[in-house]
């Protein structure tokens, strides 16, 4: 049985060691300049639903660089150093790089598809009110994004529904929803963790049998921990909870992506591997 105990840094081939660099000193500058409002680099690097104002084409790359706190990345570099050391000393820094980029656009895309479709109705009533607006559209949006609960949009409803003929009144509220509808889907997408899932994936591929060492102490075989983990994502993504911010597509996505690659690979050059 091939065995593979984890020992912080006794592994860092040359492209594992940049990514774990570039990654600290964007999360650095996440919680100094960014948070100092110098710049938001989530809104400028963090990936975008594309009928977003804020969505950038490169985004697809730049939102693997950013996290959300310091568990996020911890737990992120730890899993690619981990799994990504053993797949860049089988394939050389090129390929793995190559590898490791393929895998996170692939996942940005992949999200793009689901925020597609997870805002697909919200997008459309939207612009239904705004080309036709009515109090019947106007009231039933309300309903059913919970504004008419927010203290500080049932002002604006109040002032529309009193004069609904006023122009002003009805510029108002459209505006009031624009703003709301953009805010929602401008919510950014950050993390390596689709990128990671590739690699995750493709190293349960080359190696189901290796033993890792669960809190360093149980061994578990490497495709039971990927039957686990891509088995929870799943379902997690499947159910779409509305109080979960975790983007269970994109990881999905990026193990899709890492696994149709080393197949492909393996396939085309079984003497390389």
């Amino acid at each position: 049985m091939t065995e593979f105990r984890p020992s912080r840094f006794e592994i860092l081939p040359i492209v594992i060691k940049n990514l774990l660099i570039i990654n600290g000193l964007f999360f650095l500058a996440q919680q100094t300049i960014g948070k100092g409002g110098f710049i938001n680099m989530e809104a400028v690097l963090g990936l975008h639903h594309v009928k977003s104002p804020l969505f950038q084409p490169w985004q697809l790359i730049t939102h693997l660089f950013l996290h959300g706190d310091v568990l996020h990345i911890i737990y992120n570099m730890f899993a690619l150093w981990m799994f990504g050391s053993i797949l860049e000393n089988v394939w050389g820094p090129k390929r793995f790089l190559t590898f490791y980029l393929l895998c996170g656009v692939g996942a940005g895309i992949i999200q793009l598809v689901s925020l597609w479709f997870q805002y697909h109705d919200l997008i459309n009533q939207f612009l239904v009110i705004k080309n036709n607006p009515n109090a019947g559209n106007i009231v039933a949006f309300y309903e059913q994004y919970g504004l008419s609960h927010d203290p500080g949009s049932i002002g604006v409803m109040k002032n529309y529904l009193a004069t609904p003929e006023s122009a002003s009144a009805t510029s108002g509220i459209v505006s009031y929803i624009s703003s709301f509808t953009y805010a929602v889907i401008s919510n950014p997408t950050i993390g390596a963790s689709g990128a990671v899932f590739g690699v995750l994936a493709a190293f349960i591929y080359l190696f189901p049998d290796t033993s890792i060492y669960l809190y360093f102490l149980f061994p578990i075989k490497a495709k039971w921990i990927g039957l686990f983990y891509f088995g929870s994502e799943i379902v997690s993504a499947l159910q779409n909870s509305p109080t979960d911010n975790v983007a269970h597509w994109a990881h999905l996505g990026g193990g899709l992506v890492g696994f149709l690659l080393v197949l492909s690979w393996n396939k085309t050059r079984k003497n390389y591997f």
